[in-house]
């Protein structure tokens, strides 16, 4: 059996989250951990493909309440995994997107929000 740690919110909390976290801010990374400690390789790689072309970024903490952010984040995007990039409120991709953008030369304008 998984250990599985308490949700410290309700599902009802993270989706409002969620839904206002991408409505204030033009660039949201929801991930593992926060900008000073990613506690996830993936969130990690993400975090240093999108700071090379933006320094202002909004990132969500899921491990709070993971089960309910993945629930909620997969609502939004039909993306299960973690970390989950989203420009003006639109789903980009995960870090391996967000890697094939950056080697094609497309994410510095991908990040680019439409304001």
């Amino acid at each position: 059996m998984t250990f599985q740690p308490e949700s410290s919110l309700e599902q009802a909390e993270v989706d409002e989250i969620v839904e206002t976290t991408l409505d204030e801010n033009e660039i949201v990374l929801f991930m593992k951990g926060n900008e000073l400690m990613p506690q996830c390789g993936y969130s990690q790689r993400a975090l240093e493909l999108i700071g090379k072309h933006r320094s202002d970024i909004e990132t969500v903490d899921v491990l709070e309440s993971l089960p309910e952010f993945r629930e909620a984040l997969s609502d939004h995007s039909g993306w299960e995994t973690i970390p989950q990039i989203y420009v003006d409120g639109e789903f980009v991709g995960g870090s391996d997107v967000l890697a094939e953008l950056d080697e094609r030369g497309e994410l510095e304008t991908t990040l680019q929000a439409s304001t």
